[in-house]
């Protein structure tokens, strides 16, 4: 049985980075893609490319707005024929820096983005699914979700959730016929590590590794997906450490100092958008 092709797939967050790179490999695959953003500009010029490859359609999305979701998931629905087989939540923003230095604007934007927005998507989606017996929600999260990073506290504290979420709710769903995963990459080529050095032992992986664990997880279903898959380990090896350990292991991957010593300059673009990632923009945010 092909997972896949003939599908109706809706992505949020899917005009750039790993959202675009997914929905490139579904089209590729045969799936009927269906994407949203809250950049109208980039949405539009994402589904002019996509266009190329296959059946697809964008919508206008504020994944912090449940109005704007459930909007979404009904027109997706519609270009599917009446239902959505599966939803992949990718939205995501990750503001970096101290803890004390993040303003009320930015915490609530990581938030309400990155945990509500994939809460709300669940909600949403889950009921037609579970009537049909047939479904499954791809969530998006980082190995954050499983290493505390410092400059990362409160994004840190999002993904944690998703994990968390993503595991509960596949237990919970189950034996409705419905399939949860969670996955996790490190850093990723894109936006989101503007201005940072890197972590020396952790190389960042592309928008299209993370595609084709997508791929492999539509194929063939399970609750925890680590990008490269080795990297899980280390990741639950560093949960049962002491605070000694921890810290001792972030200072070896070089993920003490890496998202508090940046180039602010140079993600500043990213930073002012990611504080305030709320809201359908109707012209383009590229400055």
């Amino acid at each position: 049985m092909d997972n896949i092709r003939g599908k109706t797939i809706a992505i949020t967050g899917a005009a750039r980075g790993i959202g675009y790179a997914t929905a490139k490999a579904l089209l590729a695959r045969g799936a009927h893609v269906v994407i949203g953003d809250r950049d109208v500009a980039f949405q539009e010029s994402a589904v002019a490319q996509l266009t190329k490859l296959g059946q697809v359609s964008g919508y206008p999305l504020d994944v912090t707005d449940r109005e704007s979701f459930a909007t979404f998931l009904d027109k997706a629905r519609t270009d599917g024929g009446g239902h959505i087989d599966v939803l992949i939540n990718n939205a995501g923003v990750m503001p970096i820096g101290p803890f004390l230095d993040e303003t009320e604007q930015s915490i609530r934007s990581s938030i309400e983005v990155n945990l509500y927005g994939v809460i709300a998507g669940c909600q949403l989606a889950l009921p037609d699914m579970i009537a049909r017996r047939s479904g499954h929600i791809i969530n998006i999260a980082s190995l954050s979700g499983l290493i505390p990073v410092p400059g990362q506290v409160v994004y840190v504290g999002a993904k944690f959730g998703v994990v968390g979420l993503s595991a509960a709710l596949a237990d919970e769903v189950a034996p409705h016929g419905v399939d949860v995963s969670v996955v996790m990459p490190p850093f990723t080529n894109t936006e989101l590590i503007s201005g940072t050095a890197g972590s020396g032992a952790i190389k960042p992986v592309e928008p299209e590794d993370i595609a084709k664990a997508v791929i492999k997880t539509l194929e063939k279903p399970k609750t925890h997906v680590a990008v490269p898959p080795p990297l899980r380990f280390t990741a639950q090896a560093a949960q049962m450490l002491g605070p000694r350990g921890r810290r001792w292991l972030n200072r070896k991957l070089g993920l003490d100092r890496v998202f508090l010593d940046f180039d602010t300059t140079a993600r500043q673009s990213y930073e002012q958008r990611a504080r305030a990632a709320q809201g359908v923009v109707e012209g383009s945010e590229k400055s």
